[in-house]
């Protein structure tokens, strides 16, 4: 395997980022990855304002990601934040009733550029995650995988079951239609 690097996502890092994201059209759509730090009615929906939006939240310390680094390019991310920098989740209402505990971190987006993917980058991502998070301090770390039962499916924004109990997450329960909640604690 080849030995890849893991980069805080930072303003040093920022163009490396950029040159990955826009290699994939802004990903999934123009998001720039931006999407969970914005609540729907905040939301505008152009690639130009998810850009602007992604390297403000960067250059003010509230944008987070462990960046997989192949020499000099960047070539996958884990996003990673608190729960206020992070409030937009999938099946929200649904999350905020069965809540148990609040975690102190979430783990929202894992993308992996296409030329490098099915050669287990994203586990490099998401370990990158846990480590960075570690280095923070650690905490309550929650992730929100899809949980397909080892079935393909085109768009993994945000990983598999499988990967995150590979990351020794545990399963907490199901959200949504074929999403869960994972945790670990990372000290």
């Amino acid at each position: 395997m080849t030995a890849y690097e893991i980069k805080a996502l930072t303003p040093e890092t920022w163009d490396a980022y950029a040159a990955m994201v826009e290699r994939h059209g802004g990903v999934f759509g123009g998001c720039w990855c931006t999407w969970f730090h914005t609540m729907a009615a905040e939301k505008e929906r152009t690639y130009e304002a998810n850009r602007a939006l992604k390297q403000l939240l960067v250059e003010e310390g509230r944008a987070h990601a462990a960046l997989v680094f192949d020499g000099d390019e960047a070539i996958a991310w884990a996003q990673f934040g608190s729960p206020a920098e992070l409030p937009n989740i999938y099946h929200r209402k649904q999350y905020d009733e069965e809540t148990d505990v609040l975690p102190d971190y979430r783990v929202t987006c894992i993308f992996v550029d296409k030329r490098h993917r099915r050669q287990h980058v994203s586990d490099v991502a998401l370990q990158g995650a846990v480590d960075l998070i570690g280095a923070a301090g650690g905490g309550i770390v929650e992730g929100y995988p899809h949980d397909n039962a080892g079935k393909k499916k085109s768009v993994l924004y945000d990983g598999t079951r499988a990967l995150f109990e590979r990351a020794g997450f545990e399963y907490i329960r199901p959200k949504g239609q074929g999403n869960c909640v994972m945790r670990r604690t990372v000290g």
